[in-house]
């Protein structure tokens, strides 16, 4: 499965930060690469970035990559703004978007997203609304776009500047991605044996001797008991 996540806007896109002056992108980037993280734990999942730290990625070369990349769904993370922005008010919450056609399994996903960040976040519930963004009308496949927080509240915008929070919201997407396709996790790597567990070093196996007494003594200097088989 390809994932496309977007960190909305760009260190340099006009105007969106909180009043305080941290750019809305450095929260969108934060969870994104968090969200990458976390979905390389599961089996089969490739992750698709459609912004960049470099620059500002116009709207339509952000769609038109996930587009041709066949990305399954697009998430595009966001920090919410109320009135100029110039000032401190009292609204807050999360809310999540799907294109105001309102496509089945855009919903659902939206309202799964949603239902986990408000239960891992425990903030005001603004629902799953519809609204006619580009990142949710050109795109091809399923796709939705949060907003985390509110960069005018200022006790939201504190949240948004977290690592706490960030990863917070990383995990909360990522679990409800993660039930919504039913991804398998991968299995965890084996632990080391334990020192003193007995080892046989076979001399057949290696290309000559000295490649068997080697590994046979860094076995026993890590605390291994090891028997040298000749054949």
């Amino acid at each position: 499965m390809k994932i496309a996540i977007d960190a909305g806007h760009g260190y340099t896109t006009p105007g969106k930060r909180t009043v305080d002056g941290t750019r809305e992108y450095e929260f969108n980037r934060a969870v994104a690469n968090e969200m990458k993280t976390l979905l390389a734990g599961y089996e089969n999942v490739t992750v698709l970035f459609t912004h960049s730290d470099a620059r500002d990625v116009p709207l339509q070369e952000r769609t038109d990559k996930a587009n041709k990349e066949l990305a399954d769904v697009f998430v595009s993370i966001h920090a919410n703004a109320f009135g100029s922005g110039t000032a401190w008010n009292d609204v807050k919450g999360i809310e999540t978007y799907v294109h105001d056609s309102r496509p089945q399994q855009a919903l659902a996903l939206a309202n799964a997203v949603q239902k986990e960040l408000i239960e891992k976040s425990k903030r005001t519930d603004r629902g799953v609304k519809a609204a006619n963004f580009h990142v949710l009308r050109e795109t091809k496949m399923t796709a939705i776009l949060i907003e985390c927080g509110f960069m005018t509240n200022q006790e939201e915008a504190q949240a948004l500047k977290s690592a706490a929070y960030r990863k917070l919201c990383a995990e909360a997407i990522t679990e409800a991605l993660a039930a919504f396709y039913k991804l398998k996790k991968k299995a965890p790597p084996a632990p080391p044996p334990a020192p003193g567990k007995l080892y046989k070093v076979q001399v057949g196996a290696f290309a000559n001797k000295a490649n068997a007494d080697a590994l046979a003594n860094e076995l026993r200097s890590k605390g291994y008991s090891v028997i040298v088989i000749a054949e």
